[in-house]
């Protein structure tokens, strides 16, 4: 081990014992220092933004209080996202997910690579080799950018199918979530003679009762939230993940990814948006429910970057109206393709948005869908921003800092503002010194 690595070591060591001391001191009940179980949540895209306007989007407007979420509960700090200097300050997925995964500040692009385009080992690697479990649980295909960094090595984010092939080395018990056109009969067939069971349904997961899955559950992505049956389907993966990778005597080390934050913000679409915020959400209070009952467990929760400039008001007015999308009971490129597909398409974009548009929104509407469906999902992103007076200054990354919400064994050394590649220092640091 280098001398910085010791050095960071010792610092984490320390800073954990004062940690306890003072619990001891205050007469709170003791927490294990150091986690058996580490659960690492990245909500991609998810910027301070995002949090906030998923609290006034939740909001009960019966009440006189606006209602906490599971984010206020386990806010504890920040931390900065800026890539390798030769990226500029602005971050992608990937180079965000390999300072997370690998502690080091890499190009844009880059999964799990120096700048240098050298492999650096990852957290998944770390644990795998102290014999831990390991896992991803995500909504996008599971060989995109962040999964991938956790996982593997490659130069690019872009080699999808040299991604997904190198992922029978990495030997990670559970691996759900989107991507079946990465994953031929080809490479599923050499999943299934490692031993690996391959589900591409929901209801074949819950049959899974051991480890050493791979669930491929769409073609792509996920279902968006908001036009899902339920929010639930990450909380769900998240709940089996636990389930199967509890069964590692030496602990586990898991990855979840509320993927399609980032991809709803890319759309500047505050209605997807939020609705895959709630099904984050949901999946972090499943993981936070499992610390309650595994004291031993360190669950971190944070984000890679934000996406889209989203802001909470716009044009100079004092408002922001989440009403408007409590109603809505489907994302707009789904209200658009019933649209184009229906005669009767008022009828389909009222009981999608839930609120009836005046004539001035009708014509421009009805322009939009006369010029096919990209134009009618956009007309439609527009009039719910509108209408809730949200804003966005791009449909790219900012770089901001982002949140860093933590609870459990270890998660004081998470406290107060640092870095991405910190975080990922800290979490190594955890894991067990050697192979029991």
């Amino acid at each position: 081990m280098s001398y910085s690595a010791r050095l960071k070591r010792l610092s984490c060591a320390v800073a954990l014992t004062l940690v306890a001391l003072q619990s001891q001191a205050q007469g709170l009940t003791p927490v294990p220092t150091t986690p058996k179980n580490i659960i690492v949540m990245v909500g991609d895209g998810m910027g301070p933004a995002y949090t906030s306007a998923y609290r006034l989007y939740m909001d009960d407007p019966d009440t006189e209080e606006i209602e906490e979420t599971v984010f206020n509960r386990l806010l504890v700090g920040s931390a900065s996202t800026f890539p390798a200097r030769e990226s500029g300050y602005v971050t992608d997925s990937a180079a965000a997910a390999t300072a997370l995964s690998c502690g080091i500040k890499t190009y844009n692009g880059a999964i799990g690579v120096d700048s240098q385009k050298q492999p650096v080992p990852t957290l998944l690697e770390r644990a795998k080799q102290l014999g831990m479990g390991t896992g991803v649980a995500v909504t996008s295909q599971v060989n995109h950018a962040t999964p991938a960094a956790f996982l593997t090595h490659n130069e690019s984010r872009q080699n999808y199918e040299e991604i997904a092939e190198s992922y029978l080395a990495t030997d990670a018990e559970v691996i759900l979530g989107g991507g079946q056109r990465y994953f031929p009969s080809s490479l599923t067939d050499k999943f299934k003679a490692k031993g690996y069971q391959v589900v591409t349904k929901m209801a074949e997961l819950e049959q899974v009762n051991k480890p050493d899955v791979l669930g491929l559950f769409a073609d792509i992505n996920l279902p968006w939230v908001k036009d899902a049956t339920s929010a639930d389907q990450l909380a769900e993966l998240t709940d089996k993940s636990l389930k199967l990778l509890s069964q590692s005597d030496k602990g586990f080390v898991l990855l979840v990814e509320g993927s399609m934050i980032d991809w709803a913000g890319h759309a500047n679409d505050i209605g997807a948006a939020m609705g895959e915020m709630q099904g984050f959400a949901n999946a972090v209070e499943v993981a936070e429910q499992f610390v309650r009952q595994h004291p031993d467990t360190l669950l971190v929760v944070t984000a890679d970057h934000s996406t889209g400039g989203l802001t909470i008001g716009a044009n100079s007015e004092y408002r922001w109206s989440p009403e408007v999308l409590r109603t809505m009971t489907a994302t707009t490129a789904t209200i658009a393709a019933r649209a184009i597909a229906e005669d009767n398409w008022r009828a389909e974009v009222e009981t999608g948005l839930g609120f009836k548009p005046d004539d001035k929104e009708w014509q421009q509407l009805d322009m939009a869908r006369m010029q096919g469906q990209d134009a009618m999902t956009s007309a439609l992103r527009k009039l719910v921003n509108v209408r809730t007076n949200t804003g966005w200054t791009t449909g790219g990354h900012t770089g901001v800092d982002v949140e860093v919400f933590a609870v459990g064994a270890g998660s004081g050394l998470f406290h107060g503002h640092q870095d991405n590649t910190d975080i990922a220092n800290k979490l190594s640091s955890l894991l067990p010194a050697k192979a029991q």
